[in-house]
């Protein structure tokens, strides 16, 4: 383990390696562990008899425990650095999808999750947050812009790939070469690929006292127990309002197709938010970012919610709550880094991570759930669009308060607005 007082960093052509890396496996990982799920569990429960809702509850228990595993793997990364805990967890991605495929009972199919769930909290957005926000440094929100744009399109690419295998060979055998496909790509990137220094955390906040950056004394400050809610609440509304979109649309007396297609320009959508992530943050402050961009998702969601047409309004809605979406991601990621620096990101954002990830895990089944309760899903657009607004309210008060330079800062104290 190396002393915090040691630095180091990568060259310019092995942070271009680092990226380039994490693009491929993130596109890879995202399409193999979770957008294939979609596309298979119609057959999956038409094949084995479970119901949709049973087989959509072991996805989800997965989505849980990798929530619950990345807050230690998030401590792990921070001493160790980003090579072998994705590296393990790519390997351990293998035998939980060829588990998933093989699975001759719904008991193994649930456990095959499991272990995909640990495997995600090695292989997903977090960790990868992470090796970015340390060895980019103050230059981390490029990387991190290039990343969120170019793992986009792991949907694109993974749900008509995993469709195309479905017909030819089944669902079973789908997902035993999406695990080839995972062990030939992601592990030897993630082993060769992500070698070199893991450097010292940056110092961009080296001016505030150490207490301020103790990992339990931030934990346990009112900005960090008000952003948790914050992006967990958004999170939630954003995966809402994706899952569901097409159903709405449909209410409003959109064909199936022009549903889809509008979802699929709410995902244009996504890429220009991203794209413009960059101006927000010289723009604007680190609050006042955070409650733009969690009420610019509010004001879409209830645009969806109340707009009863045309189609091009309803249109341009969808782009709006996928450019609101787009840039969620990228305040999601820079969310630790901007208030407490890169010194425990893995540990605290891996705190931050967890109710995020139990929300995306939620929303799938919630926003029909509503739908049945509340008489349609008008009603449920104008809930989420509620929820996202508690999310903005709550992230007025996210960043910490700044000390005055001659005043010492008790530990736990918040500090200021920065930018």
């Amino acid at each position: 383990m190396r002393a915090p007082s040691e630095t180091g960093s990568l060259g310019t052509g092995a942070l271009r390696r680092v990226l380039v890396v994490l693009c491929v496996t993130e596109i890879v990982s995202w399409g193999v562990l979770y957008y294939a799920f979609p596309v298979l569990a119609p057959s999956i429960a038409a094949d084995t008899g479970w119901s949709v809702s049973t087989v959509t509850a072991g996805f989800s228990a997965g989505l849980v425990v990798s929530a619950l595993v990345g807050i230690p793997a998030g401590r792990v990364l921070d001493r160790i650095g980003p090579r072998p805990v994705m590296t393990v967890g790519s390997v351990l991605a293998v035998p939980a999808v060829v588990g998933i495929a093989l699975a001759p009972s719904l008991p193994l199919f649930f456990a095959a999750w499991m272990l995909a769930g640990v495997a995600m909290a090695g292989t997903l957005y977090p960790p990868a947050f992470a090796a970015l926000t340390r060895w980019w440094g103050p230059r981390r929100v490029r990387a991190l812009t290039a990343l969120t744009l170019l793992a986009g399109l792991a949907s694109t690419i993974f749900a008509p790939l995993t469709a195309a295998l479905l017909g030819s060979v089944g669902w079973r055998h789908t997902y035993l070469v999406l695990a080839a496909v995972l062990a030939a790509i992601t592990i030897p990137a993630h082993l060769i690929g992500l070698r070199g220094r893991w450097p010292a955390p940056d110092d961009e906040h080296a001016g505030q006292p150490a207490a301020a950056h103790a990992p339990r004394d931030i934990v346990r400050s009112r900005a960090f127990l008000l952003l948790v809610p914050a992006i967990a609440l958004g999170t939630f509304a954003a995966f809402a309002v994706v899952v569901n979109q097409v159903p709405l649309l449909i209410e409003r007396g959109m064909s199936t197709s022009d549903a889809a297609w509008a979802l699929g320009l709410g995902g244009l959508g996504q890429v220009l938010g991203r794209l413009g992530y960059g101006r927000l943050t010289t723009a604007l402050s680190v609050r006042m970012r955070a409650v733009v961009i969690l009420g610019l998702a509010a004001a879409a969601t209830l645009l969806l919610g109340l707009l009863p047409g045309p189609e091009i309004l309803l249109i341009a809605a969808a782009m709006l709550a996928g450019a609101a979406r787009g840039v969620f991601t990228l305040l999601q990621a820079t969310a630790i880094s901007d208030r407490w620096g890169a010194a425990h990101y893995g540990r605290l954002n891996g705190l931050l991570s967890a109710p995020a990830m139990i929300a995306t895990a939620l929303a799938p089944w919630a926003g029909a759930a509503l739908a049945v309760a509340l008489g349609g899903y008008p009603v449920v657009f104008v809930l989420l669009a509620a929820i996202a607004a508690l999310a903005a309210l709550l992230a007025i008060g996210t960043v910490p308060r700044r000390p005055a330079p001659s005043t010492p800062t008790a530990p736990g104290q918040d500090q200021g607005d920065q930018h």
